[in-house]
């Protein structure tokens, strides 16, 4: 079985980036970098069923994948990643200057995730919404026959999205996680740890 989270990133903005001042100067690129690192990695490696996709309003969807990366080189706290995730946006057509990054095998697609998600409506794919309210997550996973892949919007990074008419006609499950309130690595590191409890 094959996990994606999906993040619809509407507030990273680049153009007054700093590593001195992450959080301020990126429109908070560091809660993307956190998600990242909480979704592919383990404690000894790559989490190989994991993956996330980020859509960038104004930079396009990079898929990070273990596959496409090397372990040994991976960027494995939030100041590393954020500063190659900015090299790899501003020199996508520079592969020159891409050498020594060690994200340089992922690809920067022109895509929204509406986009995406508009192409995944086949039996193949479960595509459920974390939101605060909605049915309990392991409840539903359980009920719900399990697909190869299954896909999770994370929903407290995409609240314009998937609030937006376009969204709701899609008529995609909500699930929680519970009452309280969590940040979004900590929800991605919730659902992992239950589906490793049930399924694996």
């Amino acid at each position: 079985m094959k996990i994606t989270f999906l993040i619809n990133s509407e507030s990273v903005n680049l153009d007054k980036y700093t590593i001195k001042d992450i959080p301020g100067s990126s429109g908070r690129l560091d809660v993307i970098t956190r998600c990242i690192l909480s979704s592919i990695l383990q404690d000894d490696g790559f989490d190989e069923d994991f993956k996330i996709h980020i859509f960038f309003k104004d930079y396009g969807a990079i898929k990070f994948d273990p596959k496409l990366l090397d372990f040994s080189t991976f960027p494995k706290n939030e100041l590393k990643l954020s500063e190659y995730i900015v090299q790899l946006i501003l020199n996508k057509d520079n592969k020159e200057k891409l050498q020594n990054n060690p994200l340089k095998n992922l690809k920067i697609k022109n895509k929204s995730m509406m986009e995406f998600l508009k192409k995944k409506e086949v039996k193949d794919f479960q595509i459920f919404v974390l939101k605060e309210i909605g049915e309990d997550f392991c409840k539903s996973i359980k009920n719900n026959i399990i697909s190869r892949e299954i896909f999770f919007i994370i929903g407290n990074q995409s609240e314009d999205l998937i609030n937006s008419e376009a969204f709701l006609k899609l008529n995609l499950p909500s699930v929680t996680i519970g009452e309280n309130s969590y940040l979004a690595s900590s929800v991605i590191r919730i659902i992992k740890f239950n589906l490793k409890q049930l399924f694996y």
